[in-house]
């Protein structure tokens, strides 16, 4: 019933210049909305039909803050972008913000992982991520063009935000990338699947999924998990934190700064009164 319009949305948000991600999340949570409010023409839907849904969202589907914030994004840039339309509903936007340290993994949990890869293009693959502490679409978007060898950088283009970065080339990753092409000979994309096209998000997640399993490491991971692995391992290393905002492509400080609740080196000295007993 709502199709035109969707499409018509994410058309709307591709000029606009919004990440393939954000368009995804942002349609799918359109959709959803509409959906919910099938029987009602779109222009007829209230603020409290807003409220009602969100309500709806965090009770009987518990959903985070930060889907909360994407929905009332995709809502409020729906009706703007679609109907000119400025509708007034931040009054359900979420006003805390959740505190969760990220899951990170040791590095000899790490080094565990990628030694008992035997492929070397998914050994490649999971060392790339750590390596430079990417996220898995930018690994699936890296094109051979973006690696330097004689500055030693991989450069990041349309990250998060749609930045561009450049992060270190580890002189390891080097060596291995070199020896994975010498096999697979990618032609645009460094790490290709079917037909030439890029390797998809999903297949990497099973790589790292069937690591984890052969592994038999008992910790709550995801490929994620390397990027936060990384950023933890740069900063207890001595790391300037303003460094790895940089590297890992956060326009703000305070999200890195997540990391120090977890590798502050001053609390790592305190020993517990249990000891002094």
């Amino acid at each position: 019933m709502h199709k035109e319009q969707i499409v018509k949305f994410g058309r709307l948000l591709e000029i606009k210049r919004y990440s393939p991600n954000t368009r995804k999340v942002y349609m799918g949570a359109i959709n959803l909305f509409l959906s919910f409010f099938k029987n009602k023409k779109i222009l007829e839907i209230t603020n409290d039909d807003v409220f009602r849904y969100l309500e709806h969202k965090i009770k009987d589907e518990n959903i985070s803050f930060s889907s909360q914030k994407g929905i009332v994004s995709a809502i409020k840039l729906f009706y703007k972008t679609i109907y000119n339309k400025n509708i007034k509903i931040n009054y359900i936007y979420p006003d805390r913000y959740e505190s969760k340290l990220p899951k990170v993994l040791a590095k000899e949990d790490v080094k565990k992982i990628i030694d008992s890869i035997k492929n070397i293009k998914h050994r490649a693959i999971i060392s790339t991520v750590y390596s430079g502490g990417l996220r898995v679409s930018e690994l699936t978007n890296l094109k051979i063009e973006n690696i330097d060898s004689n500055r030693m950088t991989i450069r990041i283009v349309n990250g998060k935000g749609n930045r561009d970065r450049e992060i270190m080339l580890s002189e390891n990753l080097l060596n291995l990338l070199r020896e994975y092409y010498k096999k697979y000979k990618p032609k645009k994309y460094i790490f290709e699947g079917m037909n030439g096209n890029k390797y998809t998000t999903r297949s990497v997640q099973e790589v790292f999924k069937k690591a984890i399993k052969e592994t038999k490491i008992n910790k709550p991971a995801s490929i994620h998990t390397l990027r936060h692995s990384f950023a933890t391992h740069l900063i207890e290393s001595g790391t300037d934190i303003r460094i790895v905002q940089e590297l890992l492509g956060h326009k703000n400080i305070k999200t890195t700064q997540i990391y120090t609740h977890i590798t502050d080196l001053s609390k790592l000295k305190i020993k517990s009164p249990l000891d002094n007993l």
